[in-house]
């Protein structure tokens, strides 16, 4: 009885345990989902603060709990770009609010169209006379780029700016695939349609050295145009045409000699930036430390000032990233939840419909799910506009066929009209391991394919025919859609990739214009007054659980500012990203693809490389945890 009266109590103990361990996690839970979401009592008269810890995106990633839990680290930040404007626009107005800081410390960029959207509403609120101050440790492009639209350009002494420009290199696995003995098939349409290329070449061939010339020239001269106008006094000529005499000149001072270029404005560290920001909107009456200054963070801002709900209904779908198969995304665009959103939006009264385009492309078959789905909202004889934000290429200019408007920006990438397909087989590295195959066959057929022994010449025959068969869809349905001769868009497709300014004289696009102009030619086109309707993006429902997972995971990483050289070192992060998503690209079970390998900029082609990596780094972390 005493040996039983001990265990009695030991289950107690671990049952009243277990019982405050739960009643802890249920109080905590309560206290997360009600501390989630930003009070607008915490909007607060001073300065609009944004940290942009990450990169600025069309549509944000949803974060896996599980999988970030598990893996223990934070995923790379993102913003959406609509909701900057927002913010700003509303900030412009809005007397609680004297300035803006622009926290560049850990920025790690966005596409051209992006920035220059940010950076025109950066404008707006200065032509509203209110100070727009920057800070950062160091700058590099994108961060140049937003930080010259602001009045003031604060610097870290220990840190620096540089302006690389687009381009640079990426990686070729023709010669590592041959050691392996693995036979890269490729079938495709498309002199320049060189997103097979990493898999088949040493390096760039030709036609996509000319196309890449082409389209990087036309964007760095947009770049240095923007930031020339925001900022007349930036010596870029200097800073990209010889850096290293440059830098010489400062005597390896990399703060001093932006600041001599003309890319900075002056030299401090955070806390004398923050006394800086306190002589314009006043001392922080909540907090005495150093440097620190009454604000409004972003998310507060944005629960302060909603989309508005007046009026007609004008649907807004997002296509943002590749383009799958399926129901990936947010920030993927998995074909089946995309039709999935607009199907379900059939029921509402919309005026009318845009459709934002930020994409790659990716799956012929997704992007024709996404294409019928469109069409659907069109057969009720509603205007239907694409707008297209930094990249609407190859599948992204596929979804875009259905529109009776589009609508680009001199910097968007678009075009790569042209398809493929890639397929390894392991018949010669199954052989140089002594692994043979026989058997009986009853047609040329039979057993295929077959990646161990090879295709037999019908199925690549075959394989051809039906891309074939793809680009010639492609092309009919650009030719209905821009009243164009299927010769005419071939001459102007073939996998070529073009600047929005020349797609435009291709007439591959309407006008030029973001959503703004999009959302009010679809108003005109419904006969609406300014007053009479309002956007709704479909699909923009965040749960409270990922706002909590971003408060705990990214909210708790380092704050640092990252110096010249930790920001170029970064780069080593962003190649291992690249070759897990090559390697994803090589073994996946991916279909016919309409997909642009030059459309991604630089900053988010690095960012997805990021993601890529991170999620990679998660994969392993659940798999050790397991």
């Amino acid at each position: 009885m005493h040996f039983a009266g001990k265990v009695w109590r030991l289950l107690v103990g671990i049952k009243d345990g277990l019982v405050l361990l739960f009643m802890l996690l249920f109080f905590g839970l309560i206290f997360a989902i009600l501390t989630a979401r930003p009070s607008p009592a915490q909007v607060r008269e001073g300065a609009l603060l944004l940290e942009l810890d990450g990169v600025i995106v069309e549509e944000r990633t949803p974060i896996d709990p599980f999988a970030a839990l598990l893996a223990g680290s934070a995923p790379v930040g993102e913003y959406q770009a609509r909701d900057l404007v927002r913010a700003l626009d509303a900030a412009a107005t809005d007397e609680r609010i004297n300035a803006v800081v622009l926290d560049l410390d850990r920025f790690l960029g966005a596409g051209q169209v992006h920035l220059a959207e940010v950076g025109e509403a950066l404008d707006r609120v200065r032509a509203a006379e209110k100070p727009v101050l920057a800070y950062a440790t160091a700058y590099a492009d994108d961060g140049v780029f937003l930080a010259s639209h602001a009045s003031e350009v604060w610097v870290n002494p220990q840190g620096g700016a540089f302006v690389a420009g687009p381009g640079g290199n990426r990686l070729y696995y023709a010669g590592l695939l041959e050691k392996l003995n693995v036979n890269a098939r490729v079938y495709k349409v498309g002199t320049y349609k060189s997103a097979v290329e990493p898999f088949t070449e040493a390096g760039m061939s030709d036609p996509a050295r000319e196309n890449a010339q082409a389209l990087y020239g036309a964007l760095w001269e947009e770049w240095q145009a923007s930031v020339k106008k925001a900022r007349p006094a930036a010596d870029l000529a200097l800073v990209s045409g010889d850096p290293a005499a440059w830098v010489e000149a400062a005597e390896g001072d990399l703060a001093t000699a932006a600041l001599n270029a003309g890319l900075v404005d002056k030299l401090g560290t955070r806390i004398e930036f923050g006394e800086r920001v306190t002589e314009i909107v006043g001392e922080d009456d909540w907090n005495e430390m150093p440097g620190t200054y009454p604000s409004t963070s972003l998310s507060a801002w944005l629960e302060e000032n909603p989309w508005p709900t007046d009026g007609r209904e004008i649907g807004v779908v997002t296509i943002a990233g590749e383009i799958v198969d399926g129901e990936a995304g947010p920030g993927t665009a998995g074909g089946t939840r995309i039709a999935t959103l607009l199907d379900k939006a059939l029921e509402r009264d919309f005026a009318g419909l845009v459709v934002r385009v930020d994409s790659p492309g990716g799956s012929a078959l997704a992007s024709e799910e996404i294409r019928n789905a469109i069409l659907r909202h069109k057969a009720k004889d509603i205007p239907v506009a694409v707008s297209m934000a930094n990249v609407a290429a190859s599948g992204g200019y596929w979804v875009a066929t259905p529109a009776d408007r589009i609508f680009a920006e001199p910097e968007t990438i678009t075009g790569s009209i042209g398809i493929f397909a890639f397929i390894p087989t392991f018949e010669d590295a199954a052989s140089s391991l002594g692994v043979t195959s026989d058997g009986v066959k009853t047609g040329p057929l039979s057993g295929q394919p077959d990646p161990i022994a090879g295709f037999t010449p019908e199925v690549d025959r075959i394989l051809q025919a039906s891309i074939e068969d793809g680009y010639s869809d492609f092309l009919t349905r650009v030719g209905a859609s821009r009243d164009m001769t299927l010769d005419q868009v071939d001459r102007v497709g073939q996998g070529r990739v073009w600047d929005g300014g020349t797609a435009r004289q291709l007439r591959l696009v309407d006008e030029y214009g973001g959503m703004e102009e999009a959302l009010a030619w679809v108003a005109g086109q419904a006969e609406l007054s300014e007053e009479e309707w309002s956007p709704v993006y479909l699909g923009d429902d965040r749960g409270t659980a990922d706002t909590i997972l971003r408060q705990w995971l990214i909210g708790e990483e380092d704050a640092g500012g990252r110096d010249v050289f930790a920001m170029m070192s970064g780069q080593q992060r962003a190649t291992a990203g690249m070759v897990v998503l090559d390697a994803q690209r090589l073994l996946g079970t991916s279909g016919i693809q309409a997909y642009c390998l030059l459309c991604p900029s630089p900053s988010i082609a690095q960012a997805q490389a990021e993601r890529g990596f991170d999620g990679f780094l998660r994969q392993i972390g659940a798999f050790l945890s397991n």
